[in-house]
């Protein structure tokens, strides 16, 4: 892969990182005790009333999915990074051929080749 292609995905991926990381702090904290884990912030459950409260943990509930995918992202994001600078970056974990190039520049934390990404669904 050409250095300036990959230079821009570098550059890309680390603007998406900060991106995810943004979105996450706003509704979770991260764990210090596990590497990329974020923890949904527990709503303080008010004095008023019960139906106060299921609103709160209403909200709760619906931000643990978003929360998961959100790590996902951040996690394959922190993956093709870590990939460049091991000089990885671009190989198939399936069959370790090159995976193309105009599928990186659209998924920049694309894991598989083309062929092997159909294979895999």
């Amino acid at each position: 892969m050409d250095k300036s292609i990959q230079a821009k995905i570098k550059e890309g991926l680390l603007k998406k990182k900060e991106s995810l990381q943004a979105m996450l702090s706003s509704f979770a904290t991260k764990d210090p005790g596990l590497k990329g884990d974020w923890d949904s912030k527990y709503p303080r459950v008010p004095e008023g009333g019960l139906e106060e409260a299921a609103g709160e943990v209403e909200e709760y509930s619906t931000s643990l999915p978003i929360e998961h995918n959100l790590e996902t992202q951040l996690q394959d994001v922190e993956n093709a990074l870590d990939k460049i600078e091991q000089g990885s970056y671009g190989a198939c974990e399936t069959c370790g051929m090159q995976i193309e190039e105009e599928r990186l520049i659209v998924s920049p934390e694309a894991r598989f080749c083309t062929m092997c990404s159909g294979k895999q669904e």
